[in-house]
């Protein structure tokens, strides 16, 4: 005798649309369930009251003026990076490269510093430089997109190459200009002149933070609101339904990478000569993968990646000083961060898809009655 198939235990099936508020609002109770678990988890490790723990996380974030200022300049530059590759992103062009593009920027900022910083007045020096660093990172990001609009190549692995080759031409130039002699370095390049240094507008890192709000305002309405962004969205979408409506599916990428890199090159720029006066293999820090995960958590929305790169920092400047505090190692740091990465990505399972259970015999039976 044939037995009626049996229902699963759990299936799937997938969600209609979430409104961006219940979205956001699924997110957000997942940071709080994160923050619950590293409680309890910090609890039973260390002993340490997770209130003494949390209030030390956002002392160590936003406890005085100065670390407020440095979580702000932080904030600011990753969000310029994650800026930056979003337009490509929303093309489906997995550009990874950001952190070569920053440094070539950087690059560009400090020969135009050292090579023509005692020949050329202040304000048309750092205009040469904004133009070069600008122009570099767009070069940078081009290469890429010519490739993959002309031949078809992987954007993800050439890409990631580029940022090879740009850590190790910064490397050369490093050694061509170290200064002194042997030392590997270059140091704080015109430190004497400042030629080429931002001005300072009331605190040193305000001009970042601005530079990047204002990013911030242009990418949402380049995207939601230009014609550029509807392209970029249907080529995203489908190339063939874009090469089909009449749209140059090659151009658009070439255009959006130029956009991408020229960001990404500005960053560079910022971080030479308005920060860190100096130039370093290491300069970005690793920021342009990390600007991948801020982008993503907003679901490539600029105003949304406010939030997301709030987040990492607040958790990255907060991990550092529980290790200081407690004498934890940043490892630790590291896992409580890796706990709250874990659920605001497992979130997005329930924004997309939906969890039934099997009915019991019972329940089934009086539903058919």
């Amino acid at each position: 005798m044939q037995t009626a198939k049996r229902e699963p235990l759990i299936h799937m099936t997938k969600r209609k649309e979430l409104g961006s508020l219940q979205s956001w609002g699924v997110r957000l109770l997942a940071i709080l369930l994160a923050a619950v678990v590293c409680a309890v988890v910090t609890g039973l490790i260390t002993g340490i009251n997770p209130l003494h723990f949390y209030q030390t996380m956002a002392s160590g974030s936003l406890g005085t003026a100065r670390r407020r200022w440095t979580m702000g300049k932080e904030m600011a530059v990753l969000l310029c990076i994650s800026l930056a590759l979003t337009p490509a992103f929303r093309m489906r062009f997995w550009n990874l490269g950001g952190e070569g593009q920053i440094l070539i920027g950087a690059l560009a900022t400090a020969a135009c510093m050292i090579l023509l910083g005692d020949q050329l007045p202040g304000p048309v020096l750092i205009l040469v430089m904004i133009l070069s660093a600008v122009a570099a990172g767009a070069v940078w990001a081009a290469i890429p997109a010519l490739c993959k609009a002309r031949w078809g190549t992987n954007e993800t692995l050439f890409t990631l190459m580029m940022n090879y080759v740009a850590i190790q031409l910064c490397a050369y130039y490093i050694i061509v200009w170290e200064v002194p002699k042997g030392s590997g370095k270059i140091g704080i390049i015109n430190q004497s002149t400042e030629a080429g240094w931002l001005p300072v507008i009331g605190n040193r890192y305000l001009l970042t933070v601005l530079v990047a709000a204002v990013l911030t305002v242009f990418m949402y309405i380049y995207l939601a609101y230009s014609k550029h962004g509807y392209e970029i969205s249907v080529v995203g979408e489908s190339e063939a339904t874009a090469r089909y409506v009449g749209i140059k599916v090659g151009k658009v990428i070439l255009r959006t990478l130029l956009l991408s890199g020229a960001i990404c090159g500005l960053t560079g720029f910022l971080l030479v000569s308005g920060t860190d006066h100096t130039l370093t293999t290491t300069l970005a820090g690793g920021k342009g993968f990390t600007a991948v995960m801020v982008a993503w958590l907003a679901q490539f929305n600029p105003l949304g990646m406010v939030l997301s790169s709030f987040l990492l920092v607040f958790m990255s400047q907060g991990a550092a000083e529980i290790s200081k505090i407690y004498g934890l190692n940043q490892s630790y740091g590291d896992i409580l961060t890796g706990i709250i990465l874990f659920f605001i990505i497992g979130s997005e399972f329930f924004i997309r898809y939906q969890l039934h259970f099997r009915k019991s015999a019972g329940k089934e039976a009086r539903a058919d009655a």
